[in-house]
């Protein structure tokens, strides 16, 4: 596997943004394009990266706006941008297709979306899914249209007094604050997200995982998320391409299953063909760093291996 680290200019217009693009020794056979979640970095996964390219598949992702090396300072973790924030980090994900295609342009192409990620993969699908051999949808959930209207106007109105930037535990709480009760004869705060102790201490260690989302970064997030409760918005998904929804039973931000399959059934409902969930018994938040995460390494590969032909 050879790791090649390529930058370019964000859509906003001043940030570097860090892309890693990981290549078999062999010849390729297609290619998977990562959105990670949120407080995190791509190369959190470099091993189902590893396991991917040990398969002939180039992957490649990016570090969004706001998080892991694409800031200016670490000052603007969990900031996307002053306008259009949203905007510029789907259109971030686009160039990275872009640049990626140009590469291998004969190459069956997919997008896989973790968490926050997942919601952005599921604006990409609206937007640009006619491009995608398919997608893949990880930690997804639902989030009530009411819902996400009182956490942009909460944070609209906090950010006339303390600014875009300003941190608030109120809205973190409102957004977070209910992950981790299942979970709380644990070890962490953070024990909603594995049950591999290792992984979570690990997570727990890394600064680049340990910051609070600003205003700005909830405001975004939040307007894509209602963004996607619009029916005319996601009928826009083509309806003739593969998706693959996955994510632990025991994951707090698909509701434990429920938010998942309700996502699956819109989808459906909106005439997609080709679905299909999985959820892992007693698995938490981020399924590839799982105690049963080779299973979960293995279903991928196998579900884009049939789906690339």
């Amino acid at each position: 596997m050879k790791k090649e680290i390529y930058n370019f200019l964000s859509s906003e217009g001043k940030t570097t943004i860090h892309t890693v693009i990981w290549t078999p020794d062999t010849e390729p056979v297609a290619i998977l394009q990562i959105a990670h979640g949120m407080v995190e970095y791509i190369e959190r996964y470099e091993d189902f990266a590893n396991y991917l390219c040990d398969r002939g598949f180039v992957v490649v992702g990016n570090d969004h706006l706001g998080h892991g090396e694409s800031v200016l300072t670490e000052d603007e973790w969990g900031y996307f941008a002053k306008r259009n924030g949203r905007e510029c980090v789907l259109n971030d994900l686009y160039t990275i297709s872009h640049i990626i295609k140009e590469r291998y342009p004969n190459l069956p192409f997919f997008l896989l979306g973790h968490s926050m990620g997942s919601f952005f993969a599921r604006q990409y699908f609206a937007e640009y899914g006619k491009e995608l051999t398919g997608i893949i949808i990880m930690g997804t959930g639902y989030q009530p249209r009411v819902i996400l209207s009182a956490g942009m106007t909460l944070a609209k109105l906090l950010s006339v007094f303390k600014g875009w930037h300003h941190r608030s535990k109120f809205v973190n709480n409102m957004a977070f604050g209910s992950y981790n009760k299942k979970f709380e004869d644990g070890f962490t705060a953070y024990d909603w997200l594995s049950r591999d102790r290792a992984m979570v201490a690990k997570y727990c260690s890394e600064p680049k995982c340990q910051f609070m989302f600003t205003l700005n970064g909830y405001h975004e997030m939040f307007r894509g998320l209602k963004l996607l409760t619009n029916k005319e918005y996601i009928n826009k998904m083509p309806k003739d391409k593969p998706v693959l929804f996955i994510s632990g039973a025991d994951d707090p931000v698909g509701n434990f299953g429920k938010g998942v399959t309700r996502v699956a059934k819109e989808f459906a409902e909106c005439g997609v063909k080709d679905i299909r969930t999985v959820l892992y018994p007693e698995a938490r938040h981020e399924v590839l760093n799982e105690i049963n995460r080779s299973e979960v390494y293995q279903d991928i590969y196998e579900w884009l291996a049939t789906k690339m032909q």
